[in-house]
């Protein structure tokens, strides 16, 4: 093998990897809420970057587009990645959940990666995909808790990669999902105090 196949084998990853943190790193909600005239998205409610702190301004609109690319972005990485290099999905899709969750351009403090990880199983498979959505907007809708309906789809996602035989995914969506359960520990523990406000409250 020479040095020129080598280093192609080890660019071609590294490139999906890349630019999947550099799609992924786009705070969507911080970008539109300041373009829509609302504000500091860090100076509301929880701090947070996501779709669920954009609805705290009371912009339905935004936090929608926000949920949106959010999504959209997760897999969009999935796919340039599948493009670049066999089995290059799983690294983009990677580098997005990583790049929205901790960007370089705001010091590693992103948002939690519902969304994005939505985008990630809905561009690795749609039947994945749908799952991981019919489980979040099911429990959301049961609950009102925004946070256990994102726990639960995180949770669904690589059940439904390892059931429908896609164990390499799976392997990745129960990592990703773990770093939900980890970006949401607040959450967590205000769950286990009975002090979780409900979606379309005070800050969370």
């Amino acid at each position: 093998m020479g040095a020129q196949t080598t280093d192609i084998l080890w660019e071609m990853p590294a490139l999906a990897l890349a630019l999947g943190y550099l799609l992924g790193s786009i705070p969507f909600g911080l970008l539109l809420t300041r373009l829509g005239g609302a504000g500091d998205l860090r100076m509301i409610g929880s701090g947070n970057i996501g779709a669920t702190n954009v609805l705290r301004t009371g912009r339905k609109g935004l936090a929608a587009a926000t949920l949106l690319l959010d999504a959209l972005k997760g897999a969009a990485a999935v796919w340039i990645g599948e493009r670049l290099v066999p089995g290059g999905a799983l690294l983009g899709g990677a580098g997005a959940f990583f790049g929205h969750c901790y960007p370089v351009w705001l010091r590693f403090r992103g948002g939690k990666g519902v969304a994005t990880l939505g985008g990630i199983a809905f561009g690795i498979a749609w039947a994945i995909g749908l799952i991981y959505l019919i489980v979040w907007i099911g429990v959301l809708a049961a609950t009102r808790y925004s946070s256990v309906g994102g726990l639960a789809a995180a949770v669904a996602a690589p059940v439904a990669a390892f059931a429908t035989g896609r164990a390499e995914a799976g392997i990745l969506l129960l990592a990703l999902g773990l770093i939900v359960f980890w970006k949401h520990r607040e959450n967590v523990a205000r769950l286990r105090a009975g002090t979780e406000p409900k979606l379309g409250h005070a800050h969370g």
